[in-house]
């Protein structure tokens, strides 16, 4: 049986990729990407500002640091923010600069894989935030049935 490169294999392994397997790794890549804080910080650093009607809320992608992303992610704990910005850079999907000043500063912003993801996610936001009222409205009724 003839070798295969690495190059093989990871193709193989590509086609191989199916998340409807419960051992398949993509399983894990979804549930990270499905995470709100995920979506969050990619909008954040993807610049989505405010749904704007009838305009594109979508800005040119930058860099930020800690403290911006955690005033501009309302909630999020010091904790998650930090595991989350971990995680995604372990995937890849954003990178952390550190430069050497008084204190340090740290920045973090998309890659080219994040922000591939990124305006995906920006399609996913937006149709939450615009179909937010028709959801609280099946919401109510279901529950007025269901009780």
């Amino acid at each position: 049986m003839p070798t295969k490169t690495a190059a093989q294999r990871r193709a193989q392994a590509k086609g191989d990729y199916d998340a409807f397997l419960a051992q398949c790794p993509s399983r894990q890549l979804l549930d990270r990407i499905s995470d709100k804080w995920v979506a969050l910080i990619l909008a954040a650093l993807g610049n989505d500002g405010p749904n704007q009607p009838g305009g594109d809320c979508a800005g040119e992608p930058r860099s930020m640091r800690y403290s911006e992303l955690s005033r501009r992610l309302a909630g999020v704990s010091q904790k998650m923010l930090t595991q989350t910005l971990r995680s995604l850079e372990r995937d890849g999907l954003i990178t952390r600069t550190v430069t050497p000043t008084v204190p340090v500063t740290v920045t973090y912003e998309l890659t080219d894989l994040g922000l591939s993801l990124q305006h995906m996610m920006r399609g996913i936001k937006m149709w939450a935030e615009t179909h937010m009222d028709e959801v609280l409205a099946n919401r109510e009724e279901y529950d007025t049935h269901v009780a």
